[in-house]
């Protein structure tokens, strides 16, 4: 499989490269957001029938045969503990999504083969880094939003490629957002239009597949059974949403991470010296010329 060229590229185009990928490896790139969304299905769903049924009540129940509150307890207890062994299988699953598709995208932009258990397979012992860099970012972000909005998210845009840079870089979490901030130094413009635009892609698509579902909903408020098949329909929407859309932005920000490695440090050119056996390119020691806020997001 040929390689991606390398060169910098304009936001209109690195964009298109995102749907590009995308769509030709679509399979590769829902399968593996599918994983952790899939333990986030169960809890929802199962959140939404064990409220409709009350710990086990039928719609109907028969006279002499109500759980008893012993066992009403003993049911609750048990669904908390399932409930906690699912979320956290679906955050250990979300970790291993989240480098999963960063490492795809690494293999498929060097002109490799790849599979969803490749991917996986090269997260191992790259967990904790990657939880690392969430837990971090979370943190430098609410700082932000602690102090004002703006700032909040203007540190969003200058960490966003720290994940990229942990797994394709084997290095740790403070180093990577360290390096996160050196990348997009003058680049934080155009890392929040990636932003935007994934977002109001994601809403647009979760709300095409919920909101007609809520819609009845409320016409049906009245008419429970009606109302529980309309929830539980809602929930596999939104299963499929969230596949569809997870691993857009994932794509975008691991692509942007390669083009701003392209824009400051040459690394189309140590890519082409490895292709045709040369010694890599060091990369250079000097800044790239800053820009304002609007003109680097061109």
């Amino acid at each position: 499989m040929p390689a991606i060229d390398l060169r910098p590229l304009s936001l209109g185009e690195l964009l298109d490269r995102t749907f590009f990928l995308y769509r030709r490896h679509f399979l590769l790139f829902t399968g593996i957001a599918a994983i952790p969304y899939s333990f986030f299905f169960v809890v929802n769903l199962g959140s939404t029938l064990f409220a409709r049924f009350r710990l086990g009540v039928p719609s109907f129940p028969i006279p002499g045969q109500l759980p008893s509150p012993g066992s009403a307890l003993a049911a609750s207890g048990s669904g908390i503990v399932a409930f906690i062994v699912i979320v956290f299988a679906g955050f250990i699953a979300f970790l291993f999504s989240v480098g999963a598709s960063v490492f795809a995208v690494s293999e498929i932009y060097t002109g490799h083969e790849t599979s969803i258990h490749a991917s996986l397979g090269r997260v191992r012992g790259h967990a904790f880094t990657i939880f690392g860099v969430l837990l971090l970012s979370g943190l430098i972000m609410a700082g932000g939003f602690i102090l004002l909005i703006f700032p909040g998210i203007y540190l969003a845009c200058r960490i966003c490629v720290a994940t990229a840079a942990a797994l394709l870089e084997d290095i740790g979490a403070a180093d990577a957002i360290r390096r996160s901030f050196s990348l997009t130094r003058n680049f934080a413009g155009r890392a929040f239009l990636i932003y935007l635009l994934t977002l109001a892609m994601a809403f647009a698509v979760i709300g095409a597949l919920q909101f007609p579902f809520g819609l009845l909903i409320a016409l049906y408020a009245r008419q429970r059974e009606i109302v529980t098949i309309l929830m539980v329909v809602m929930q596999v929407g939104s299963f499929f949403g969230d596949v569809l859309v997870a691993p857009i932005s994932t794509i975008a920000f691991a692509l942007f991470y390669y083009d701003l490695r392209v824009r400051k440090e040459a690394f189309d050119l140590q890519m082409m010296m490895q292709a045709i056996g040369g010694a890599p390119v060091p990369p250079p020691i000097t800044s790239s010329v800053p820009s304002t806020f609007g003109s680097d997001a061109s």
